[in-house]
Order: structure tokens, then C-alpha cells, then sequence
């Protein structure tokens, strides 16, 4: 059985528009998922990365072009500029570290919620009373928010260092215990054929 690490940030607009299609591969392939969120603007310090408002005018034209073409082509919603970004990553990823560390909810639906509330529903994913919605949207105990900060926080750091000693510089970012590192979600459809054996 394959296991998947999968880093992610919760305001990364490439994470909302995957979906949940991750949690649909790794079931038809009886593969697990560890979910991984981390500070992506310090991933990208850590590996070469620029944040996007510092990136050159041509690529913030082209990355604008690309993330309405996506939205379009997998038929979802999605605002450009929302009016919550980018805004403080860590109260979502350590509600969703407390959600996973207790269990009982849906992990997938928990951070495709927690994206869309920023990139559809002009909601600021820091604010206690979104991450309370967003959890008990997807079936958790809305009291996560406030509880486990420490190790929120703890775990939250070390994904960052998984992250940077297992190769990932993006989100989302796939790796498969067996090596085999996808970046983005357009990449969803060479994990699932990596999965079946055919890549």
C-alpha cells in the first residue's frame, strides 16, 4: 500500500484548485495520505522560491493568466483577488494538524474548505470563527480552533523541515514513500498513473 506526504498551504490558490482529487486517487489505489500544511513563504526561502509579490511583472501576469485558465478548465469557482490574501497561514494549519492528530472528520473536504473559504468566499481563513465553520463543515469538533497550539505550532514548523529534506519547493506538493515527487495540482493525473504502475 502506497503512502503519500502531502504538503500544502491553506491560502495556496493551486491547493484549492485541486480539490479533492487527491482523496479520490489515494482511495481507488488503497493509499494513505499524511497531510502536511506549512508555511509556504518560508518553503519558497528554503528552496529558491519568490513569494509571488516579488516576482517579476511577466510572471505575475502569467501565474493570474494560468490560475483563471485552471479554475475555467476544472469548471470551479475562484476569485483572483481575494479580499483575505494573503493573510496568516498558521490558525487554519494548526486547527487542520489538531483535526488530523484527533480524527473523525474528512481531511480532504477540511482543506479544500479552508481554501475555498479564501479564494471563493472572501473569508479570512485566520479568523477563529472561518477555521471553526470550515471545521465543523467537514465534520469536526469546531473547538479544534483553540485547542493544541503548541503542538499546532511544533508540527507546523516540522512539516517545513520534512518538506525542504524531502525535496518539496511548491504546494501542493505530493511525494510518495516510494521517492516519486509530484508538484502541483495539474500533476494529479501523473500520481495517479505513478499509482497504477504506468509511469
Amino acid at each position: 500500500m502506497a503512502h503519500i506526504d502531502y504538503y500544502f498551504a491553506t491560502i495556496s490558490p493551486y491547493t484549492y484548485l485541486a480539490g479533492t482529487r487527491l482523496e479520490e486517487i489515494a482511495t481507488k489505489h488503497g493509499a494513505t495520505i499524511t497531510y502536511k500544511p506549512l508555511d509556504i513563504i518560508s518553503q519558497f526561502g528554503r528552496t529558491g522560491g519568490t513569494p509571488p509579490k516579488d516576482r517579476h511583472a511577466s510572471r505575475q501576469e502569467y501565474r493570474a493568466q494560468e490560475l483563471v485558465r485552471q479554475a475555467k478548465k476544472l469548471d470551479m469557482p475562484f476569485n483572483l483577488k481575494p479580499a483575505h490574501w494573503p493573510t496568516n497561514m498558521a490558525p487554519s494549519s494548526y486547527a487542520f494538524i489538531a483535526a488530523q492528530n484527533v480524527g473523525g472528520g474528512d481531511l480532504g473536504a477540511l482543506a479544500h474548505g479552508i481554501t475555498r473559504a479564501c479564494w471563493v468566499e472572501e473569508k479570512n481563513v485566520a479568523d477563529d470563527a472561518v477555521i471553526r465553520d470550515c471545521l465543523q463543515a467537514a465534520g469536526f469538533d469546531p473547538d479544534l480552533a483553540d485547542s493544541g497550539l503548541l503542538e499546532g505550532a511544533e508540527t507546523y514548523a516540522k512539516n517545513l523541515e520534512d518538506a525542504v529534506a524531502a525535496g518539496a519547493f511548491g504546494a501542493p506538493f505530493y511525494v510518495v514513500d516510494d521517492g516519486a515527487r509530484f508538484w502541483g495540482q495539474d500533476r494529479l493525473e501523473d500520481l495517479d498513473l505513478h499509482l497504477a504502475g504506468k509511469l
